[in-house]
């Protein structure tokens, strides 16, 4: 429990707490699994999707890096700066 949450759960009314704490006992065991099998997978598809964009973001800045060299090149030729 975070810190906000700790600070919330202090201050709240005895009824709210009643209500709240009742609430959460009618959650069954199965249903507190599969909202933890769905985070897990939720973070791990999140993974894989930054992974992905992580790599194309790599690949954009070489396209970038040689486009940006391959231009240097040809306006030096066009420049007739090349030594040769």
């Amino acid at each position: 429990m975070d810190t906000k949450e700790k600070h919330i759960r202090e201050n709240e009314s005895n009824e709210k707490r009643e209500i709240r704490e009742a609430k959460e006992g009618y959650e069954s065991q199965i249903a507190n699994g599969l909202k933890a099998q769905g985070k897990i997978r939720k973070n791990s598809n999140t993974r894989k999707n930054n992974r992905i964009w992580l790599w194309f973001g790599v690949l954009v800045l070489i396209f970038i890096l040689l486009w940006w060299l391959f231009s240097i090149g040809t306006f030096d030729a066009l420049l007739g700066i090349a030594n040769g």
